[in-house]
């Protein structure tokens, strides 16, 4: 790497061209992890009923949940040592290589191996979850609730559209010899493999070693990385080496992001709005699909799964920019309180809807928008009240706690639906949902580190 000592302080203007750039991959990427994800969350649980019973439905469901957390924590350090980009690339991978098995257990019937497939599955939904702080690294402080939903949004693209694809996937590989439902998880790895390869290439400079670069300095405009902003690797006019952490602070991971979680109530705050509207959202949406099995027959099941998850994924993704808009507009807080509104009533709507198919869509439609309020203002809650330095571990920390209490959800969603029904499942996912009201209506002590501007 040339280092030119005597070279002028690139413009502030260098950041904002990486940010731009940045948001554009991501943007593309996040179309691509989309369709990965939601074509193999559309069939996963009626596949697993399939194999291993209704049942077990819910917890291979939980299985690619619980994967996605607990692959936030290596993925999280490897950024935390290395950047964005290899830890985005190893969650895709890690997603790709569940594909294939979940395709190896259909075949074979073998459960456990379905089960494992779906673990290393939520690498998929790991590396979509990590993108949308990769895009607050370098955002402006009044930006980055839009630039985060921006992220957030693009999911929209692919995911909507995605549960559509399931059946022309289940048509194309059923003539490669492939057991019903088990060809759109082969769609799913390779969708994954193509955005490990895209960001691979193309995510340079790294936006969070930029950002450590920018927070080291005295003067965050002399320290601007000066890479072009065509990713081409070169990086002339580089002032200082790239602050590196000591062996002894990557080894703290998460025992550090507990620390800085603890001592900050917006922290606390953006963790809990992110867990608890994902343990809702997954509760009622693992077991919808199953839901809609008891009164279509399995000419239309397919179709029918696909349209409601569409209108829930539109729910969740495409007016996350409004979402955005509002969380910089109105604060954070508020928003989380907006969401949590939508949250009950989605629960109260679909537990309600009987066998009425229209009005089941439009309680999954809510429960989408509801998600979304709690992710986008919770997650850019959470990256501001934190340090640079600890930045990754914590929001790993938020995605581990965030896909556990969605994996409990749909654990126990599958028994909930089999002994009480699916009105009791949302009924119980309405009440877990109330004690984050009085969280986000706590007043943040004065002259706490981490209150609202």
């Amino acid at each position: 790497m040339a280092t030119d000592l005597t070279a002028p302080a690139p413009p502030r203007l260098d950041v904002a061209a990486i940010q731009r750039r940045t948001l554009r991959l991501l943007f593309v990427t996040q179309i691509i992890g989309g369709i990965g994800v939601t074509i193999g969350v559309a069939v996963g649980a009626l596949l697993a009923a399939r194999i291993a019973g209704t049942a077990v439905a819910g917890l291979a469901q939980s299985a690619a949940v619980v994967g996605g957390a607990l692959l936030a924590v290596p993925v999280t350090r490897i950024m935390t040592g290395h950047g964005r980009r290899p830890g985005l690339v190893v969650a895709y991978l890690a997603g790709a290589a569940g594909g294939v098995l979940v395709v190896l257990a259909a075949v074979t019937r073998w459960v456990p191996l379905l089960f494992l497939g779906m673990l290393l599955f939520g690498g998929g939904t790991a590396a979509n979850l990590q993108a949308r702080y990769t895009a607050v690294d370098l955002a402006e402080p009044a930006r980055r609730g839009r630039q985060l939903s921006l992220i957030v949004w693009a999911t929209t693209i692919g995911a909507v559209a995605a549960p559509n694809f399931a059946a022309l996937a289940d048509r194309t590989t059923g003539g490669w010899g492939l057991p019903p439902l088990a060809g759109p998880f082969a769609f799913s790895a390779a969708a994954f493999v193509l955005a490990a390869g895209v960001l691979t290439a193309l995510l340079r400079p790294d936006p969070l070693l930029t950002a450590r670069r920018l927070a080291a300095a005295d003067d965050p405009v002399a320290e601007v990385v000066a890479a072009p902003a065509d990713g081409s690797g070169s990086q002339r006019g580089v002032r200082r080496a790239e602050p590196e952490l000591s062996p002894a602070r990557r080894a703290e991971g998460m025992r550090a992001a507990w620390r800085v979680v603890r001592e900050r109530p917006a922290a606390r705050l953006g963790i809990a709005a992110v867990a608890m509207g994902h343990l809702v959202m997954v509760a009622v949406m693992s077991m919808t699909p199953v839901r809609l099995g008891e009164f279509h027959d399995d000419a239309d099941v397919l179709r029918v799964v696909g349209i409601v998850l569409s209108l829930h994924i539109a729910g969740m993704y495409a007016l996350s920019p409004v979402v955005g808009w509002l969380t910089d507009r109105l604060g954070r807080r508020a928003v989380i309180l907006g969401g949590i509104g939508v949250l009950l009533a989605a629960c109260a709507v679909a537990g309600t809807a009987g066998h009425h198919t229209p009005e089941l869509s439009l309680g999954l439609a809510l429960l989408g928008l509801g998600w979304s309020g709690t992710m986008v203002a919770g997650s850019t809650l959470l990256s501001e009240s934190v340090p640079t330095d600890v930045r990754p571990s914590v929001q790993g920390l938020s995605d581990l706690t965030m896909g556990l209490a969605g994996a409990g959800a749909a654990a126990l969603s599958g028994f909930v639906v089999r002994v009480a029904g699916y009105p009791t499942l949302t009924l119980l996912a309405a009440i877990a949902a109330v004690p984050l009201v009085a969280l986000a209506l706590r007043p943040v002590p004065a002259g706490a580190p981490d209150e609202e501007e």
